[in-house]
Order: C-alpha cells, then structure tokens, then sequence
C-alpha cells in the first residue's frame, strides 16, 4: 500500500484509513473537527469505532489524535463520558446554556466500582 492511499480526509497520513468506514458522522468545532467513524477489522467481520480529533494549527498543517474504541468497551465509555459531562452540567456549570446538549438522564446501573473522583 502507497502513502497515497493512506491519507485521511485531512492529508495526513492514517494507518487505518484503508479501512472500511461504514457509518461516519462529522463534527465541526470551530478549529477543530471531530470525526467519529465506525471500521470494519482486518478480517471484516467485526467492527470498532474511531474517535478523531483534527485541529488545524497552521494554514497547511492538522494535528491529528484518535481513540479507537471496541465493542466490549462501548457501554463503559459511553456511561462515564454520560458521567463526567452530566457532573460538568450539574455540578460546575449549573447556569450555563450548552447548545446541541441532548437530555442527560437514563444512564443508572453504571459499574461503581470505577467511580469518578472530584479532583477540584
């Protein structure tokens, strides 16, 4: 496989770009774009996802970094990001107005056993 066929959508060379991206969702943020991607594995037969954020930092140049998230791991990621963004709501920005914030209610039977800490 040539670099030319290994550079993501930002011209940046990407090891994992050769997969299949089966379901992708672009997320704009002023410098910064989140891409959140679903891939196929090498055998073709499972799926992961792949969290992307792109931050521009000149004209020509993006600084790319990326979390690759599994199956066995969906419902722990999703509980403590749901977590930490609902303490963030309710606990440090309680008067804040978060635009596109959808309803952070329904998530209950977390696994305490890796609870947060207050750290401030």
């Amino acid at each position: 496989m040539t670099n030319e066929e290994l550079i993501g959508r930002d011209g940046q060379v990407d090891m994992y770009s050769h997969r299949d991206e089966i379901y992708s969702r672009r997320v704009p943020a002023g410098k910064r774009t989140y891409y959140f991607d679903v891939k196929t594995t090498r055998s073709g037969e499972d799926f992961f996802v792949t969290i992307t954020e792109s931050k521009r930092v000149s004209e020509t140049r993006h600084e790319k970094h990326k979390i690759f998230l599994y199956k066995e791991d969906f419902g722990k990621f999703i509980t403590a990001l749901h977590d930490v963004v609902k303490h963030v709501v309710d606990e440090r920005l309680p008067g804040y107005e978060f635009r596109n914030l959808p309803e952070l209610t329904g998530i209950d039977d977390r696994d305490h056993s890796s609870e947060g800490t207050n750290r401030r």
